[in-house]
């Protein structure tokens, strides 16, 4: 077995064939929806592929049909987790729920994201990450977040930069819409539709590995600079997110998602 899959995992499946590893979220029952275990999973099986130069690429899918429905807000919300959150947002570097995602970005071979069911919120910033995105045209997709009176702060202004157009990406975060596939595809925020996303991911990686290795990992690491964005914009998702969380209009936001007729508060923030 590769040392990379040998590890045990809570809430992964990961396997290596042919040097081309495939990660896949494990959660079925929560619609692979991100945990903290999750989350510190993930960083980990990242870190270890950083370290492993035989690999020559990664597949990230989610069991059953599901790539990832978003933060598991029953984890996140549970008083337990509450302060470790709440630092992860004040402390002044990059929070754990930024780095799940911009990690594979920095890892030094593609990454293809199997986008399949539901790509919401936590699971389209993962996405976003990703070097390649190959999804079922029914797939939904989402920047979900302002639904429940949050922003998008897993990334998002590193991630989607030079991926996603700047007006797409206001009008489908400030709207949380839900569109399909075949739509993200003309937006940008999939790189191929395909009734059989996996076999495609496949195909794909074996194909970047019949490259030299090095030469994919420089196309990588250039095609990445050009749209490196400051550290402060990363700062900023956090302190917004801060201000939303503490602001009078989130509990508008909660009530609004079962009740339309809930109306907001004055705009709080200049």
């Amino acid at each position: 077995m590769h040392a990379i899959a040998a590890y045990q995992y809570e809430t992964l499946q990961v396997s290596v064939t042919e040097n081309i590893a495939t990660v896949t979220i494990n959660r079925p029952e929560k619609k692979n929806a991100m945990s903290f275990k999750v989350v510190e999973e993930l960083i980990a099986v990242a870190e270890r592929v950083s370290k492993d130069k035989a690999l020559r690429a990664v597949i990230l899918n989610g069991a059953e049909g599901t790539f990832c429905a978003g933060i598991d807000l029953g984890d996140l919300n549970h008083p337990k987790n509450q302060a470790f959150a709440f630092w992860e947002l004040v402390k002044p570097w990059q929070s754990l729920f930024q780095r799940v995602c911009l990690v594979w970005r920095d890892v030094p071979v593609p990454v293809i994201a199997v986008l399949e069911g539901y790509c919401i919120g936590a699971g389209l910033q993962l996405a976003l990450a990703c070097d390649v995105r190959i999804s079922r045209p029914d797939c939904k997709l989402s920047i979900m977040e302002a639904k429940w009176g949050l922003v998008p702060d897993m990334g998002l202004t590193q991630s989607a930069f030079g991926v996603v157009r700047e007006d797409v990406l206001k009008e489908l975060a400030m709207s949380a819409r839900i569109v399909d596939a075949v739509e993200g595809e003309k937006l940008g925020l999939v790189s191929h539709c395909s009734e059989t996303p996996l076999e495609d991911a496949q195909a794909l990686a074996a194909e970047f590995a019949q490259r030299s290795p090095d030469a994919v990992l420089a196309s990588k690491r250039v095609i990445n600079a050009m749209h490196q964005q400051s550290a402060i914009t990363l700062y900023k998702e956090k302190m917004w997110q801060l201000k939303m969380m503490m602001g009078r209009n989130r509990k508008f936001a909660l009530k609004k998602a079962k009740d339309a007729s809930v109306e907001f508060a004055k705009r709080q923030f200049g």
